[in-house]
């Protein structure tokens, strides 16, 4: 059976990269550095011509990512707990 392609095919994380930050498989490209991209207005298209490297489908599992982990309640926990 087949399984459906999920982020963790995509990102991860690597202390020797990017300081250990989740990056897309087989780049430097950090999830947070993607996502503030689009926080700052680039579109998908702009993104995907800027970096070539990135796929649709690696891009989208960006997204994927980041909603699980902030879905995640243990991250606002932490957060909440630290002040």
């Amino acid at each position: 059976m087949l399984r459906a392609m999920t982020w963790h095919d995509y990102i991860h994380a690597d202390p020797k990269v990017a300081a250990g930050k989740p990056v897309v498989r087989g780049t430097r490209l950090a999830v947070d550095f993607l996502l503030d991209l689009f926080a700052k207005g680039w579109t998908r298209e702009e993104v995907l011509k800027a970096y070539p490297q990135l796929t649709p489908e690696a891009l989208q599992a960006v997204f994927s990512f980041a909603a699980e982990v902030l879905h995640d309640d243990r991250v606002y926990a932490a957060r909440r707990a630290a002040g």
